[in-house]
C-alpha cells in the first residue's frame, strides 16, 4: 500500500476540445487557493470520507508546463525537485480557475485530497491547465518525536502570543499551553499508528478518537482537540500548515486549552513517510 520511492503516477482529463482565449492574470493562484479551501474541510470523495487537510504549498519548481511536458520524473528531475512521489493532471476546456475546480472535483477529489501531498504547482495555456502535486524527500535532520514534540509546543506557543485570523473566525493573544506527558504519549502513539498502518484520519483503526485516546492515556479531560499532518519534516513546516487552515488554527488558538502533547513517527512504506499528532486538552 506505501507509496515506493520516486514512483510517478500521471493523471489526465480531457473535458472539451481546447478553445484560444486570453488567459486571465492570477487563475493559477486562484486554483491553488479554491484546491486548498476544498482540502480546508472534511469531504466526501467517493466512498471515502477525507479529514481537513493543511494547505498545499505552492513551489515553482512544480509550475511545468501545460502542455507537452514529456516525462514526469525527468521534469522532476530537471527542476531540481527532489520527490519521493508525484502526480499531474491535466486539464483541456476549463475557461477559468472556478471551472477548473469543479472538474477536478467531479473526478480527482482522490488527488488533491491526498493526504501525502504537500506541495503544488499550476500552469495554464489557454484553456489546458496542468496540477502538479508532489511529495518531497524528507531532508530534515529531526531529533526525537519527545524533542520535536516539544520544539512544535514552542512554535505553538510563539503563535498564542499574537492575535490570529482562523479563517472568518478572529482570536485574540491567549495564553501559553504547557507539555503534558499524557497527551504526548497518546499523540505519539496516534501518530506510529498512522505511519505503521498507512493512514490518515483522527479516527484510529481500533475506532478511537482523540478523547478516546486521551481518557487510554490516562488524561481524563474536560476540553480535548487533535491536529494532525503528514508529509512535513519539520515541526515548523508543520505549525505553519496549521495555522494557515481555520480548523488547524482554531484548534492551537482555543483559549479554552491550556496543555499539549505531541510526536511525529516515520515508516518509509507508509504513502506520506512522516506523521505528526498535537492533542490540546484541559482537564
Amino acid at each position: 500500500m506505501g507509496a515506493m520511492p520516486s514512483a510517478v503516477r500521471c493523471v489526465v482529463l480531457s473535458i472539451g476540445v481546447a478553445m484560444a482565449g486570453n488567459a486571465l492574470a492570477g487563475e493559477e493562484s486562484q486554483l491553488v487557493e479554491s484546491i486548498n479551501a476544498y482540502r480546508s474541510q472534511p469531504q466526501r470523495c467517493g466512498e471515502s470520507a477525507s479529514p481537513e487537510l493543511p494547505p498545499l504549498s505552492a513551489d515553482p519548481r512544480l509550475v511545468l508546463p501545460a502542455s507537452g511536458v514529456g516525462d514526469l520524473q525527468q521534469a522532476m528531475t530537471k527542476a531540481a525537485y527532489p520527490m519521493v512521489n508525484v502526480q499531474a493532471i491535466s486539464l483541456s476546456g476549463p475557461r477559468d480557475a472556478a471551472s477548473a475546480m469543479t472538474a477536478i472535483q467531479q473526478t480527482f477529489c482522490k488527488v488533491v485530497l491526498d493526504p501525502q501531498f504537500v506541495d503544488i504547482g499550476v500552469s495554464r495555456q489557454d484553456r489546458d491547465w496542468r496540477i502538479v502535486l508532489a511529495r518531497p524527500l524528507l531532508s530534515a535532520r529531526l531529533g526525537d518525536s519527545a524533542s520535536e514534540g516539544q520544539q512544535l509546543l514552542n512554535l505553538v506557543n510563539s503563535a498564542r502570543a499574537q492575535p490570529h485570523q482562523c479563517g472568518a473566525q478572529p482570536f485574540n493573544a491567549t495564553g501559553p499551553l504547557t507539555w503534558n506527558a499524557q497527551l504526548a504519549s497518546a499523540a505519539d502513539g496516534h501518530s506510529r499508528d498512522m505511519a505503521n498502518k498507512n493512514y490518515f484520519d483522527h479516527k484510529d483503526r481500533d475506532g478511537y478518537m482523540p478523547g478516546d485516546r486521551a481518557e487510554l492515556a490516562g488524561y481524563v479531560p474536560k476540553e480535548i482537540g487533535e491536529n494532525i499532518a503528514a508529509g512535513q519534516d519539520s515541526a515548523r513546516k508543520v505549525v505553519d500548515a496549521w495555522l494557515a487552515s481555520p480548523g488547524h488554527c482554531a484548534n492551537l488558538m482555543n483559549p479554552r486549552v491550556n496543555e499539549l502533547g505531541a510526536g511525529y513517527a516515520t515508516d518509509p512504506k507508509s504513502d506520506a513517510g512522516i506523521y505528526w499528532t498535537a492533542m490540546m486538552g484541559a482537564q
